[in-house]
C-alpha cells in the first residue's frame, strides 16, 4: 500500500511538472508571436506609410480605378485617355475642331432619325434632358479653393527662408519638371502621369514586399549623402534672420 501511494504521488508530481512546462512553452510561443508581430509592424514601408496602398489613395472609387479593383472601369479609363492622346498628339487634332465635328455628327444623326421615324411609323428617339447639378459643382469648387489656398500657404512658407531643405527639394523638383516639359507638351506629360498612376501603384501593391527592402537601402544611402552634403555645403551657407522669438 505504501509503495502504491508513493507511485501515485510521483505520478501526480510528474503531471504537475508537465503542466508547468506546457504553460511555459505556450507563454514562450505567445511571446515569440508577439515579437514577430512587432517586427512585422516595424517593417520599412515606402514613404513611411502605415496604411495599405488602397487607403493611401483615399479608399474610394479613384483608388479602385488606380489599383484595378474594377478591371472594366480601369481599362475603360485608360482606353479613353489613350484615344484622346492619339487624337490630339499623333493625329494632331485640335480640341475645337474635334468638338465641332462630334456635335455635327451627333446632331445630324439625331435630326435624320427623328424625321425618318415619321415615314417608318416608329416612335422618335428619346433625347434625355441633361442638366448639371448644383451641389457637386459647388463641392468641387470648394475643394479646389481649399487645395489652392494650401498650395499658396506652402509656397509662402518655402519662400520665407525658414526651411532650406524643403526649399532645395522644391527647386530641384521644379527644375526636373521644367526639363521634362521641354521634352514633351502638357498633354503628353498628363498622359504619361495618367498611365503611371494606372500601372505603378498596382505593381507596387503586388510586389511591395520585394520593393520596400530596396527602397529602404536607397533611403539610407540618400540620407547618408545628404548628411555629407549638409556638412560640407549647406551648413556653411549663411541663413537669413528668423522672426524674433518671444522671451
Amino acid at each position: 500500500m505504501a509503495e502504491h501511494e508513493e507511485k501515485h504521488k510521483e505520478s501526480l508530481m510528474e503531471n504537475i511538472v508537465e503542466k508547468i512546462r506546457g504553460h511555459d512553452s505556450s507563454s514562450d510561443s505567445n511571446d515569440d508571436k508577439s515579437s514577430e508581430s512587432s517586427i512585422k509592424a516595424k517593417v520599412f514601408r515606402l514613404f513611411g506609410r502605415e496604411r495599405p496602398v488602397h487607403h493611401v489613395f483615399g479608399g474610394g472609387k479613384p483608388a479602385d480605378i488606380f489599383l484595378w479593383r474594377n478591371k472594366k472601369v480601369s481599362a475603360g479609363a485608360l482606353g479613353v485617355a489613350t484615344v484622346i492622346w492619339v487624337l490630339f498628339e499623333l493625329l494632331e487634332y485640335h480640341l475645337l475642331t474635334l468638338v465641332c465635328h462630334f456635335l455635327i455628327l451627333a446632331l445630324a444623326i439625331l435630326f435624320l432619325w427623328s424625321n425618318a421615324t415619321t415615314f417608318i411609323n416608329k416612335s422618335p428617339p428619346r433625347i434625355p434632358e441633361v442638366q448639371i447639378p448644383k451641389e457637386p459643382v459647388l463641392e468641387f469648387a470648394q475643394a479646389l479653393r481649399i487645395e489652392i489656398n494650401q498650395a499658396f500657404t506652402a509656397l509662402r512658407d518655402i519662400a520665407s527662408g525658414r526651411d532650406l531643405k524643403k526649399f532645395l527639394s522644391v527647386i530641384a523638383g521644379l527644375w526636373v519638371l521644367s526639363i521634362v516639359g521641354s521634352w514633351c507638351n502638357f498633354l503628353t506629360l498628363f498622359y504619361i502621369v495618367f498611365v503611371l498612376l494606372h500601372t505603378v501603384p498596382v505593381l507596387y501593391e503586388k510586389y511591395e514586399d520585394k520593393v520596400d527592402p530596396f527602397a529602404e537601402k536607397a533611403m539610407h544611402e540618400i540620407k547618408k549623402q545628404y548628411a555629407v552634403f549638409d556638412a560640407k555645403v549647406l551648413s556653411k551657407i549663411p541663413r537669413g534672420p528668423l522672426k524674433g522669438k518671444k522671451e
